[in-house]
């Protein structure tokens, strides 16, 4: 098993008491980072803690907390005021018409997608740069670069993020540290199975016959396992990753056709 270079580092996983976060945690536990995991429900952040610690043999806390309040973000830092990899990720928003967001809607879709992602980034980097180590990998969307109706402020917000990083991330890049994002696709999540049963109903086919159909645009002929996307993440935070930055990596099978 490839060495990661990152035992004892210390790593902040927002999102990560289920789903694509929490194989992030889980991979970087195994990696040997003592790894804070993040979410808002109370219990299940603790038990997503306690359950990979057994899994791994790792160290790992519960930090329940919500991460787009700045009340959160003093609670996060407060539990891991120096952490060498940050892993920002929040839930995109829902699926709707985009005549139907209103200002709110789409203020708070911001918030949580692009002004979070920052504001965090903005308290983990000076601690980077002193000690010259940092990791920070930003979850996005294939919809940064394929625009999926209904998604629009998911896109939006989420391109903006990256737009902003772009410069950032140069400023920073001496120091050994590196700003990337990932961009899965089709990860078998409890958030992509609820979508899926959602979507499958709105077009009147079952949740099978829309798997079908996605799997056939998908050249891998898979949906993503979140296993296999948590490995990803945990690359790209290994003392092995040092000069790639700025980077967009798609994980999706090959769907999103481009030859760049």
């Amino acid at each position: 098993m490839l060495d990661l270079g990152i035992e004892g580092r210390r790593a902040i996983v927002c999102g990560s008491s289920r789903g694509l976060g929490r194989a992030i945690a889980e991979a970087l536990a195994r990696a040997g980072a003592i790894v804070l995991v993040n979410g808002i429900d109370a219990e299940r952040c603790q038990r997503a803690a306690e359950d990979i610690a057994r899994a791994t043999n790792g160290n790992l806390r519960a930090c329940p907390a919500d991460v787009t309040t700045h009340a959160g973000q003093d609670a996060l830092f407060a539990a891991e005021p120096a952490p060498d990899i940050l892993i920002t990720n929040a839930a995109g928003p829902p699926f709707k018409d985009f005549r139907e967001l209103d200002r709110a809607a789409i203020l708070a879709g911001v918030t949580s997608n692009m002004v979070t992602p920052i504001e965090l980034i903005q308290r983990a980097v000076p601690g980077m740069v002193e000690r010259r180590f940092g990791r920070i990998v930003n979850i996005t969307s294939i919809s940064v670069k394929m625009p999926i109706t209904g998604l629009d402020l998911s896109s939006g917000a989420r391109a903006g993020l990256t737009s902003f990083l772009a410069g950032v991330l140069r400023q920073v890049a001496w120091s050994n540290v590196t700003i990337n994002n990932l961009l899965p696709g089709f990860i078998d999540t409890d958030r992509y199975q609820g979508g899926l049963t959602a979507t499958a109903k709105m077009q009147g086919i079952t949740p099978a016959e829309l798997e079908a159909k996605r799997i056939a645009g998908v050249p891998a002929g898979r949906i993503g396992t979140a296993a296999e996307f948590g490995h990803t993440a945990a690359f790209l935070c290994s003392a092995h990753a040092g000069y790639i930055t700025g980077q967009n990596l798609l994980v999706d099978g090959g769907m999103y056709m481009s030859a760049f």
